[in-house]
C-alpha cells in the first residue's frame, strides 16, 4: 500500500471513503490503514476522520506539501517523472541527474529539492535556491535524436512548464515565453531552464535539463528584483508546487511524444509563437560577434527565433552564447 495512492483515492472522492473501502481496495488491514493515515498527517496532510463514514482529504489553496508522496500524487505520466527522487537539500538537481545518468537511471528520472545550496543558472550564474518557496526540479532523458537536436528539448519544457503555469494560476496574469526559454509574468522572470548533455558526435547519453520555477517567494534580492518575480507574487495565491510539477511533467511528455515524431518543433512551433512575449516586437540580440537589434518573427522548426533586421536581412538566432533581450529592457 503506497501512500501515494492513499492521497489520490481520498482526493479523487466526492465524500468519505470509509476504511473497509480502504481495506478492500489495498487489501490490507484497517490498522495497517489506520497507521497509514497517521503517517500521512505527520507528513503534513489534513485528513478528517468521521465515525461510520471513514476519511476525507481537506486540501485548499494554502496546501502546499513538498515531499515524495506529494509529488507521487500528482504525477499522471507513463515514464516522465515515473522514477522520482525527492531530497530536502542537495546541492543542485541537475547534477545529481547527471549522475544518476552515468548510473544507468532510466530515462524520465526525475530529481526534486526542497533547497539546492550550488543550483546553477544559464552561463554558472548562481541560481537562489531557498527552501519551502520554490520549484527545484531536473529530469534526465535518453533521446533517441543527433546531439544537434538536443537543444530544442529546453523549448519543449518550456512549453510545459508555461502551460502548467496557465492551468493552475496564470491564465489571468499572461504567463508568456521569452525565447528561448524563460517563462515571463508581467515582464518578469518565474522559471528558468538548464539543459545539459553526454553526448558523443554521432549519439547522446543522456540530456538534463533543469527547472527552477518561482512559486511563492515573496522577496527577492535588489539585483533581480526589476527582472525577478514569481506565482505568488503575481497572483497573491499560494502555489501547490508538487501539483505544478506533476502538471508540468504532464505536458512534458505530451509534447516530447511531439518531438520524438519529427525529432524538431514543427508540430509545436505554432503554439510555442503563440506565447512567445516578444512576437513581432523589437529585440536586441546580444551576439558575441557583434549586437544588433530587429523584429522577432517567432521561431522555425528548429527552435531558431528568427529576427528581421532593419536593413532587410533576415537572423535565425540559435540558442546558445547568444541572448535576446527586448530593446527597452528583459523583455
Amino acid at each position: 500500500m503506497k501512500k501515494d495512492e492513499i492521497i489520490k483515492m481520498l482526493r479523487n472522492a466526492s465524500d468519505y471513503v470509509s476504511g473497509q473501502e480502504l481495506c478492500e481496495h489495498f487489501g490490507v488491514s484497517r490498522t495497517a490503514v489506520w497507521k497509514a493515515v497517521k503517517q500521512l498527517e505527520k507528513d503534513g496532510y489534513r485528513i478528517e476522520a468521521v465515525n461510520n463514514r471513514g476519511y476525507r482529504l481537506i486540501e485548499d489553496a494554502e496546501s502546499d506539501i513538498l515531499s515524495q508522496v506529494s509529488i507521487e500524487s500528482f504525477i499522471e505520466t507513463k515514464w516522465a517523472a515515473k522514477n522520482l527522487i525527492f531530497k530536502k537539500e542537495t546541492g543542485s538537481t541537475n547534477i545529481d541527474a547527471k549522475l544518476l545518468g552515468e548510473a544507468g537511471a532510466p530515462s524520465g528520472t526525475l530529481v526534486v529539492a526542497d533547497r539546492q545550496t550550488a543550483g546553477l543558472g544559464r552561463r554558472g550564474r548562481a541560481w537562489v535556491s531557498e527552501e519551502g518557496e520554490n520549484i527545484y526540479m531536473s529530469i534526465m532523458l535518453r533521446p533517441d535524436c543527433l546531439p544537434e537536436k538536443a537543444s530544442m528539448l529546453t523549448l519543449v519544457m518550456a512549453l510545459a512548464a508555461l502551460e502548467a503555469v496557465n492551468e493552475l494560476k496564470a491564465k489571468t496574469s499572461g504567463a508568456l515565453i521569452k525565447w528561448p526559454n524563460d517563462i515571463v509574468m508581467n515582464g518578469k522572470k518565474v522559471c528558468g531552464i538548464l539543459t545539459e548533455m553526454s553526448a558523443e558526435l554521432d549519439g547522446i547519453h543522456y540530456v538534463v535539463i533543469g527547472i527552477g520555477i518561482n512559486s511563492n517567494q515573496t522577496q527577492f534580492d535588489d539585483g533581480i528584483a526589476d527582472r525577478a518575480t514569481s506565482i505568488f507574487n503575481e497572483t497573491g495565491k499560494k502555489v501547490n508546487r508538487a501539483k505544478l510539477i506533476g502538471r508540468t511533467m504532464h505536458y512534458f511528455e505530451k509534447y516530447y511524444a511531439e518531438f520524438e515524431k519529427s525529432r524538431d518543433m514543427s508540430a509545436l512551433m505554432e503554439r510555442y509563437n503563440s506565447f512567445l512575449v516578444n512576437m513581432d516586437e523589437r529585440v536586441r540580440v546580444l551576439d558575441p560577434k557583434g549586437e544588433y537589434e530587429g523584429t522577432a518573427r517567432g521561431i522555425n522548426d528548429k527552435g531558431e527565433l528568427i529576427v528581421d533586421r532593419a536593413d532587410g536581412n533576415r537572423e535565425y538566432v540559435y540558442a546558445g552564447e547568444v541572448s535576446v533581450r527586448g530593446v527597452y529592457g528583459y523583455v
